[in-house]
């Protein structure tokens, strides 16, 4: 009672008088004349009678959050080091919010000098302080639910003292309001020193949130920006004039973005090095050839998706380009053949090594013939759904471009196997790698109806669900090709073992790895015969549901091969056995097994499958239901190097 009695503090009343606060609150009756005021906290004030001097007395427990922010602010910006910043923002969610909101070069970070010596040497610790934080070594990535103003906040707070937040990472989600303009402006005064900023699916992030990150971030070097439909010109124009270090640029499915932001950039942007626009429909001609004609010398990759421009940009492309190295062009409906045919006559694509099409109506046979002569040092060429490309412009492309080394071919159906037989033996070929996926018009031809001569460079070859493709075409492959190393005929239902025995014989520098996944009609003669031609070089073997394929097969491959460490023989048809039969073969670092869906082995394998676990990293069991759960808690126990799904 004397403590209740003898406190004093700013909220002390008598009786009789009516309580103000500059706090909004609420008044009750005590008695018939006296009132008491209750602030709206958590911690309601406790009032008892003063029975010495007749008067009612208050008592109410201290807090800090009685200061105004302006007091709290002074008092965090005195704050040491990033470990108290920290638990001081763990306090509340006022505190955090006012924390995030203060710029990290306003933060005090140097105790005040107590001598002559603290004193020589404050400047050179404040330096040094600064360093640590712009360094920007932490990487953050926030997703989906987890994507908050709160949680950015925190992270503002947090990494300041940990050697700066250099890498974000922001994917949020349409259905929830996560992220806004406030986390992302906590995000730009904490964190300085940030260099690559993801922003993803964010669609209440706007041109003012970029302010903030253009004010504070003036290291930015990467910046990605993906569905955001309120960000617009001048929240990247800003961006553009006040990070000058601004390497590699994504603008993604941003509707209100047009050419005025491609144009600042090609103005403020000196080493733009990567530049990729996709699903932006006002971005045009004007925006993407002020980027492209800028003079810039170290713009090497360019990435044009889904946009309206016309051949009047892609001609730029060829005159411009001088150092590009990688082009990327897909979904460009008004560019017709006339442009594609210009870019590469123009000469301007030397150095170009790398070009992509996809669904671009321009490219045609003639289109390909002239990039194939104007782009010299080109090595790996990607063609996906180009209709108008056949057997003719195929031909014609890889006999001008000499230097090819790489070429994939997906959903081109006008392509032929006379079409891919010929480029493969074009004399000047330097062709290594080929990879043809879903060509329709690829179908089993006579022999006797071609005469070629092997392409000695061809080291990988992958036909994936060409259904056209059948055992006549790959022994012919076979003879044309005798260097392979990698081969991929995953998806090939129409071959057998007919076609593939005479490749394996003709195959001279030994396969290192083989993908037969969903070959269904082959047996264990294949896998003999791989085994036999192939088993001192063999490293990755994928027989992923080739269902007749037997244990048979398993006692050959442990007989023969050494250096395998990859084996998948999902939904084969395996047992017990030849699970017992592998463990005793000669492999010594075998790593990767899958047995998923393999219906007949069951617990008696535990021993065979421990033994193997003492090279194996992961094994994949899978939908193998004869195995008890017991089982396969055991092996987790014993094999506990080893990543076991079931």
């Amino acid at each position: 009672m004397p403590a209740l009695v003898n406190y004093r503090g700013d909220d002390d009343f008598y009786a009789g008088s009516t309580l103000c606060s500059r706090d909004s609150g609420f008044m009750f009756s005590f008695h018939s004349h006296d009132e008491i005021y209750c602030p709206s906290r958590k911690r309601a004030r406790v009032s008892v009678p003063d029975m010495f001097g007749g008067r009612l007395c208050e008592y109410k427990k201290p807090s800090i959050d009685v200061l105004p922010d302006e007091c709290l602010l002074e008092i965090f910006s005195r704050l040491p080091g990033g470990r108290e910043k920290s638990a001081a923002a763990c306090v509340s969610k006022h505190w955090l919010t006012l924390l995030s909101s203060v710029r990290s070069s306003e933060f005090c970070r140097i105790k005040a000098p107590n001598g002559p010596s603290d004193t020589m040497n404050l400047d050179k610790a404040l330096n040094e302080d600064l360093d640590v934080e712009c360094d920007g070594y932490l990487t953050r990535c926030v997703e989906g639910k987890k994507a908050t103003d709160l949680r950015l906040s925190a992270i503002a707070v947090g990494t300041s003292s940990h050697g700066g937040l250099g890498k974000l990472s922001i994917r949020g989600s349409k259905s929830l309001r996560n992220v806004t303009n406030l986390g992302l402006s906590a995000i730009a005064r904490g964190c300085p020193s940030l260099r690559v900023l993801s922003l993803w699916n964010l669609p209440y992030i706007s041109d003012e949130g970029l302010f903030e990150i253009a004010k504070e971030c003036h290291l930015l070097e990467k910046l990605d920006l993906c569905q955001c439909p309120l960000i617009s010109d001048k929240g990247i124009v800003a961006i553009a004039e006040s990070c000058p270090n601004l390497a590699a640029i994504t603008i993604e499915s941003c509707t209100k973005v047009g050419n005025e932001s491609l144009q600042a950039i090609a103005k403020y942007c000196p080493k733009l090095q990567s530049i990729a626009v996709k699903d932006c429909p006002f971005v045009g001609d004007q925006g993407i050839a002020s980027v492209i004609s800028s003079g810039s010398t170290v713009l090497t990759k360019v990435k044009l998706q889904g946009l309206n421009i016309t051949d009047y940009s892609v001609a730029v492309i060829g005159h411009y380009g001088k150092a590009i190295t990688n082009l990327t062009l897909s979904g460009l409906q008004n560019v017709s053949q006339k442009g594609f045919w210009v870019m590469g006559n123009a000469q301007g694509l030397q150095v170009l090594s790398s070009l992509a099409i996809t669904s671009c109506r321009g490219a045609t046979d003639l289109s390909l013939e002239a990039m194939g002569k104007g782009c010299n040092n080109l090595k790996h060429l990607c063609l996906r759904k180009c209709c108008f490309v056949s057997d003719d412009g195929l031909v014609a492309f890889a006999k001008a471009a000499g230097s090819l080394e790489s070429l994939l071919l997906e959903e081109c159906n006008r392509i032929t196997q006379n079409g891919i037989l010929n480029s493969l033996s074009s004399s000047n070929s330097k062709l290594k790698s080929l990879s043809l996926v879903k060509c329709m018009g690829i179908k089993d031809i006579s022999q006797e109806s071609l005469t070629l001569s092997p392409c000695e460079s061809l080291r990988s070859l992958s036909i994936r669900s060409c259904p056209g493709f059948g055992s006549r075409s790959l022994a012919m492959v076979g003879k044309l090709c005798p260097q392979l190393h990698h081969l991929d005929l995953s998806g090939l239902c129409g071959i057998t073992d007919a076609g593939l025995l005479p490749l394996f014989e003709c195959c001279q520098a030994g396969l290192a790895k083989v993908d037969l996944s969903e070959c269904v009609n082959l047996t264990d003669e294949v896998i003999f015969s791989l085994a036999r031609f192939h088993g001192k070089t063999l490293e990755l073997l994928n027989l992923d549901g080739c269902r007749k394929v037997t244990d048979a097969s398993l006692a050959a491959l442990a007989d023969s091969c050494p250096l395998l460490n990859d084996l998948d023989l999902s939904k084969c048809s395996i047992s017990d056995f030849g699970v017992y039969a592998l463990s005793c073969g000669v492999q010594q670092s075998l790593q990767i097994l899958s047995l998923s869906g393999c219906s007949m082995i069951s617990n008696k394998s535990m021993p065979a499958l421990e033994k193997l676990g003492r090279t194996l990293v992961g094994l994949n069991l899978q939908h193998c239901n004869s195995i008890s759960g017991s089982t396969i808690e055991s092996l987790t126990e014993n094999l506990w190097r080893c990543d076991i799904l079931s």
